[in-house]
């Protein structure tokens, strides 16, 4: 082996030992810290009956305003499948297409309850696990035109 390729190789060597084990030369700031640390908090708790966990772990109950909108359920969890048919999802405004479905499960009762309870392809409420019941219904509705 010549000189050259001994040199090419321990020069090889020597980089690739320098990426490996050394260590890093900037410190995480602070504020990058505390992003961190937020994307790893806990997104809930579970509470026994009777206990005060959630109040002693600072968690302020939501407050909410009612059941969300069909176009924020479907624009945050099925427009994925929904948008383009993915699957064999009957697409958003395809009448013809929510129609079928709302005829081969025998109603639109029966169509929701394949949505929250999942059928195919779909997941159990299409990924929404903290959507209601009548908040499916309403993302149906906003999908399809159907009424219950």
């Amino acid at each position: 082996m010549g000189t050259h390729m001994r040199a090419l190789i321990l020069l090889v060597g020597g980089l690739f030992a320098s990426l490996v084990f050394a260590k890093p030369t900037a410190d995480l700031d602070s504020i990058t810290r505390g992003e961190i640390s937020e994307r790893l908090a806990p997104v809930g708790f579970v509470c026994l009956a009777g206990e005060e966990c959630a109040s002693a772990a600072g968690v302020v109950a939501s407050s909410s305003s009612g059941p969300r909108s069909g176009d924020a359920i479907y624009n945050q969890f099925c427009v994925a499948c929904h948008g383009s048919g993915l699957l064999g999802a009957p697409k958003k405004d395809d009448a013809a297409a929510w129609q079928a479905a709302e005829k081969t499960a025998g109603g639109f009762s029966s169509l929701l309850s394949n949505a929250i309870n999942g059928i195919r392809s779909m997941p159990a409420k299409g990924t929404c696990m903290d959507c209601s019941d009548e908040e499916i219904s309403i993302a149906i509705e906003h999908m399809s035109g159907l009424k219950p």
